[in-house]
């Protein structure tokens, strides 16, 4: 990351939407490219939901709780609520699971509002401008496509893991080719049956697309407009305007990040409510 623009807006621009990548190669045949940013930032934000809560769930008293304590019970009973006013079943592992689906997705969603440049300028203070023009790092996993095609496909499994249970193996797999279209008939039951199945595949699949793409198509808008505010900051013409627009920005931002969070969360709740109905 460059820690001001070396050719222009637009090459500021292509140089901060690159990811670090680790390559890996067999016999020349195939290439996977590991996006290394997203991984350790989620990973790192991941282990310091885990470990926050944790600490603070290990020291919870029944008397008055302190503000981290606090914060925390707030956190968990909100989640809570809205499981209970979805989810009409046993409530053991959905709140777990709503719970840190909201806050990783909430803390990754965060990293949007650190400084555009931040990782840039610390490569540039303690590598050099060299070394800084040629590495790459972005703070938001949830603008990467990869991230949030992972987060929506475990999902799908989690999903498809709840009807089953509810329903058994059998079960589930017959619903897949006798509904939503019901016949008494024998023969347009065996009709309907591909009808069915493709309708029940094309909703399966919709679920995991649409969750991915939301949050993906948020999160990236919302980082491209900081990196084109941030252009505005190199010019001692613009660069008060440029603060109040990215001040303006960050603070509406702010409601993007949890809202984004929140909507990831209560489709997932409402997947896995309907995953385990009886049609």
């Amino acid at each position: 990351m460059a820690s001001e623009p070396q050719g222009g807006l637009t090459e500021y621009i292509q140089h901060h939407l690159e990811h670090m990548t680790v390559n890996f190669s067999a016999d020349h045949f195939w290439f996977w490219n590991l996006r290394a940013d997203s991984i350790i930032v989620s990973f790192v934000l991941g282990a310091a939901f885990c470990l926050w809560f944790w600490l603070f769930a290990r020291k919870a008293t029944s008397g008055v709780p302190s503000k981290g304590q606090a914060l925390v019970e707030l956190a968990i009973e909100f989640v809570d609520t809205q499981v209970k006013d979805t989810f009409h079943g046993d409530r053991r592992t959905v709140t777990p699971l709503a719970l840190s689906i909201f806050m990783w997705v909430f803390l990754m969603n965060a990293m949007d509002l650190l400084p555009v440049d931040l990782a840039g300028w610390l490569v540039h203070t303690f590598a050099g401008a060299e070394t800084a023009h040629h590495t790459y790092f972005r703070m938001v996993p949830t603008a990467d496509i990869n991230t949030t095609v992972g987060l929506s496909v475990a999902v799908l499994f989690i999903v498809i893991g709840h009807g089953i249970k509810a329903k058994g193996g059998f079960g589930f797999g017959k619903e897949l080719l006798t509904a939503p279209f019901h016949a008494e008939n024998p023969i347009a039951k065996i009709v309907l049956v591909i009808p069915n199945f493709l309708l029940n595949v094309v909703e399966t699949l919709s679920k995991p697309v649409s969750l991915a793409m939301r949050l993906f198509g948020n999160m990236y808008g919302g980082e491209l407009v900081f990196m084109l505010i941030a252009g505005l900051m190199v010019s001692w013409i613009s660069f008060v305007p440029g603060v109040v627009f990215n001040t303006a920005w960050a603070i509406f931002h702010i409601l993007i990040i949890a809202l984004q969070a929140f909507i990831f969360m209560m489709l997932t709740i409402v997947y896995i409510a309907t995953a385990r109905e009886h049609h």
